[in-house]
């Protein structure tokens, strides 16, 4: 047991109260997927839009309250690893993890190359590997400046989001008629959209991720989650009836970049390169915030030597898992410079689903006197991780389930070793 106020060698140091916890969450949550997937989604549900919306806000709010009450039982970093490992065994928690670094590794290249894209299109491969190296640095250096910059981060994209739309709810093209839903919307339709929506409210895990870093982690976990998860879905649900006003969901479907056409259709062009510089600061934010996340898994996997035992150093003077930052920072950045992964991550949300899946088990599990929430809570979200993640598209099933195989195969394989 460690003496009141100091840490051990290979832990971290508690220094995030509910307002620093609550701005992570909103950098993992407001990122560069509102300004990318209203699109898909349109594509999937037509004018069945915001009911998919709803949904994926449901099975949100059920994962954030069963990782919420799992982070203030379990508040060490590895978040839903260490909920399956504690809860259901360690095949199970290692199953978790494994979904997660090697889901989230891939979005960290595919929010690096959204960088470089609209920082700089003809160079968007050394733009990605140099913002990784940045943000890199950034974790490197201590969490406190990690939230500095996702404070600023978030101040820029509500205020670019409040610009779009404000030009678009007041512009004489905006016509309410248009979120009307049309006999196009279907059941699979709607399901898929809430899948493909599903993950820009996927950030509040990264709260719970970090709960060895969090002061009174039993309070400040089930207050930061519900904030910012609420406070993301009011502007979320703002800018998706916004867009839809004045593009319709034909247009919107049919839109490459969502927020920038509808700030043109509305009749305000000169807002889209603040829209277009706002999607770059978002998916820059978005990058910090899975960084943070796959590192601190990777760190958790490490102490449990399912990955390298080195991986599970943390730096003397600035309290970070330094080690697993630089490994992902530098597999990150190789992926980005050689890869365009931004159309092959189907498997990342399969994984994500999976991730979230195990959350609520776990929670299920749960005795009423540790916390448990409502039983309806992990049982719908367990259902609705489940239905979600078999409506995604079938190659996007198809790789998700193919890596968690990979990934269970790599675990029989170490048992095996190990008993030998």
């Amino acid at each position: 047991m460690t003496t009141p106020g100091r840490t051990l060698p290979d832990e971290l140091r508690r220094r995030l109260g509910v307002p620093d916890a609550v701005v992570i969450g909103l950098g993992s949550l407001i990122g560069a997927g509102i300004f990318a997937a209203l699109g898909p989604a349109a594509r999937a549900a037509g004018s069945g839009l915001l009911v998919g919306l709803a949904v994926a806000a449901v099975v949100a709010y059920c994962n954030a309250t069963s990782s919420a009450r799992l982070a203030a039982r379990y508040p060490a970093s590895g978040g839903t690893y260490v909920y399956g490992r504690e809860r259901l065994g360690d095949f199970w928690g290692y199953l978790a993890g494994w979904g997660f670094v090697v889901g989230k590794t891939a979005s960290c290249a595919a929010m690096a190359l959204t960088v470089g894209s609209y920082v700089w299109p003809g160079q968007a491969h050394a733009v990605a590997v140099a913002a990784v190296v940045a943000l890199t640095a950034v974790n490197y250096t201590g969490l406190q400046k990690s939230v500095l910059v996702t404070r600023i981060v978030v101040a820029v994209v509500l205020a670019v989001l409040a610009a779009v739309v404000v030009a678009t709810l007041t512009s004489s093209t905006a016509d309410s008629a248009r979120l009307d839903v049309g006999a196009d919307a279907t059941y699979g339709g709607i399901l898929q959209a809430a899948g493909l929506l599903f993950f820009a409210f996927a950030g509040y895990a990264r709260i719970a991720t970090l709960g060895e870093e969090v002061r009174d982690p039993a309070r400040t976990i089930p207050r930061a989650v519900p904030i910012a998860l609420g406070s993301t879905l009011v502007v979320y649900a703002l800018v998706a009836v916004s867009v839809l006003t004045v593009l319709g969901p034909a247009g919107l479907a049919s839109a490459t970049a969502p927020l920038s056409d509808a700030v043109r259709a509305a009749g305000a062009g000169w807002l889209s390169p603040v829209v277009r510089v706002g999607a770059a600061v978002a998916a820059l934010g978005s990058l910090l915030a899975l960084i943070l996340g796959v590192s601190r898994t990777t760190l958790a996997m490490a102490r449990d030597r399912h990955l390298p035992h080195a991986l599970a150093a943390v730096h003397p003077k600035y309290q970070v898992p330094h080690r697993a930052e630089l490994l992902v920072g530098a597999v990150v950045a190789v992926v980005a410079a050689t890869v365009d992964v931004r159309g092959a991550i189907g498997f990342s949300s399969f994984g994500v689903l999976a991730y979230y899946a195990t959350a609520n088990a776990s929670a299920w599990t749960l005795a009423p006197e540790e916390g448990r929430p409502v039983r309806l809570v992990p049982a719908l979200g367990l259902a609705g991780c489940l239905v979600l993640a078999f409506a995604l598209p079938l190659p996007s099933v198809l790789a998700g389930a193919a890596v968690l195989a990979a990934g269970a195969a790599l675990y029989a394989v170490r048992r095996g070793v190990t008993r030998h």
